[in-house]
């Protein structure tokens, strides 16, 4: 028997208040056809209502690609746990998912993405749940929001227990009673190959967490071709966990990316068809971000100011020197920008998407490089959740798995929002000074545990273009003064907190401020 569906046929087999799981990271492997296809059948039957659904990354975008917007109508969705959610510049206006949070119409939660892998997981070897020390001291707390969006999200999704002596929070586990993943090829079987896909993301856990307690698994693909024609270490999902199959041609690779050989690993780019970042504010930030890290380290790096890192590096003759691990799952080569954000050009290696959280989760790199939104008297971050732009902030994605335990974090970012900026004389000019302050007395949410930092003994530094801080069990030092930038003026009194200022004063290195390399070299020193 044939496992070829329709996509409006794979519709048909959610029922009203299923458990869907969905594989995608915005964009990038989003089924798309097959998300589509439920919103069109809703529309037409009024089927399936108050559902349940589950996207340890994110699933779709505002540039093409929907992807949970399909499913964002009253009476659909009853119920949602998301890594992050669609955000971004909206022409049309803001993502139809947002409305539905905003309206209270949808209870909404934003869960860690590692600890949503970890919850399929669980539910796949039928275990209960998930003990973990991601997000203590969080919004992901009980004793803050437990990932709660908004009133409607009144059931509680993680609970604060004590295990051998210490405090931990307990996920229950979400069995799935429908998984949707994406992949290149099918053979009639379903076994399932990635050789144009980015990522492979978490496909395998879901298929499993779907497959393991008498669910089903769609699978939507670009082709279908004979059994036995797919070699078997190029099998990522095997057939025997695959139920369904939509074949879906004109699949997005990514966000507005119809396929780039080079982000699937199939050809690698020559360093020189790279661009480098044109001489800015942000690169001056983006350099001295540069300057904390030292050769043979892995790194991780967020979206932001702090994603040029790369191509700082491959302008000053450093590239290779440090290794990019990024939470899609790509190891080494150079992440992308923009639309491509969560994919790299000629990676080593490409993780599933779970495995690369269990990394991160632990601690086992160097360094994550990442931006904030607001920093507070605790050196607590912010990048989750601003009231003023609700849908200009997605969550927090893999932000609280990845600096759950790192053992050096770098927070890069403008000191104050909206300040006209200029370079020039070898500093940083103030024309015009910004309007609202993102040093704060008490972050509108913790992202990041300043506290918890301190009690495990993280570096953490935060570079912006008027000085660089650290933090220490007695708040925030101003370590080093950018030239052109008046310590009084400029940064002490933009800030709503005191400030505590290093005895040794520095001054930001000249050489940040030179069109043309700077020349900069990694020295070694990544582990003690």
């Amino acid at each position: 028997m044939s496992k070829q569906v329709t996509a409006a046929r794979a519709a048909e087999l959610i029922r009203d208040g299923a458990v869907l799981s969905v594989s995608s990271s915005s964009g990038l492997g989003c089924p798309d056809a097959v998300l589509a296809a439920i919103g069109a059948r809703f529309k037409r039957e009024g089927a399936p209502r108050g559902i349940t659904t589950l996207h340890p990354i994110a699933a779709g975008d505002m540039y093409g690609i929907k992807g949970i917007d399909h499913l964002a109508k009253p009476g659909l969705l009853k119920k949602t746990l998301c890594g992050s959610y669609p955000s971004g510049p909206f022409s049309a206006g803001p993502p139809k998912i947002w409305k539905l949070i905003g309206a209270n119409e949808v209870a909404a939660y934003n869960v860690p993405s590692g600890i949503l892998f970890d919850m399929h997981r669980e539910a796949a070897a039928k275990r209960p749940g998930v003990l973990t020390k991601v997000g203590l001291g969080t919004f992901v707390d009980p004793d803050n929001e437990g990932c709660a969006m908004n009133a409607a999200a009144s059931e509680p999704i993680v609970a604060r227990v004590s295990f051998d002596g210490e405090d931990w929070l307990y996920f229950r586990a979400i069995a799935p009673d429908v998984t949707v993943i994406r992949a290149t090829t099918a053979d009639g079987r379903g076994n399932l190959t990635y050789e144009h896909e980015g990522a492979y993301l978490g496909a395998l856990d879901q298929a499993l967490a779907a497959r393991n307690n008498g669910g089903i698994v769609i699978a939507q693909v670009k082709r279908i071709v004979e059994n036995g024609t797919l070699k078997p270490h190029d099998v990522r999902v095997p057939g025997v966990l695959v139920d369904h199959i939509v074949v879906a041609p004109d699949q997005l690779q990514t966000t507005q990316t119809p396929y780039d050989p080079a982000i699937s690993g199939e050809i690698f780019r020559p360093l020189s068809s790279f661009s480098t970042p044109e001489m800015s504010v942000q690169k001056v930030i983006a350099r001295r971000v540069a300057m904390e890290l030292a050769e043979g380290m892995a790194v991780n790096i967020g979206f932001g100011i702090s994603a040029n890192v790369p191509r700082i590096l491959l302008e000053e003759g450093q590239h290779g020197k440090v290794t990019w691990v990024i939470e899609q799952g790509a190891v080494g080569g150079i992440p992308l920008l923009d639309f491509k954000f969560g994919c790299a050009s000629n990676a080593e290696a490409i993780m599933p998407s779970p495995q690369q959280f269990t990394y991160f989760q632990a601690g086992g790199f160097d360094a994550s490089l990442l931006s904030f939104l607001q920093i507070d008297r605790e050196g607590s971050v912010n990048v989750s959740k601003l009231s003023a732009r609700p849908h200009v902030t997605a969550g927090a994605g893999g932000f609280v798995d990845i600096t759950a335990r790192a053992r050096k974090i770098v927070f890069a970012g403008f000191f104050k929002a909206g300040a006209k900026l200029s370079l020039g004389h070898g500093g940083v000019g103030i024309e015009q000074e910004g309007r609202v302050n993102k040093i704060v007395e008490k972050v509108e949410q913790i992202s990041f545990s300043g506290r918890r930092a301190i009690e495990q003994g993280q570096d953490i530094t935060y570079v912006t273009e008027r000085c660089v801080m650290k933090l220490t069990p007695d708040g925030l030092l101003v370590t080093e003064l950018a030239p052109g930038i008046d310590l009084e003026r400029d940064v002490l009194a933009q800030a709503d907190i005191p400030l505590r200022v290093a005895d040794g004063l520095k001054t930001s290195p000249a050489i940040l401020y030179g069109e043309g390399p700077m020349g900069l070299e990694l020295k070694g020193g990544a582990r003690v």
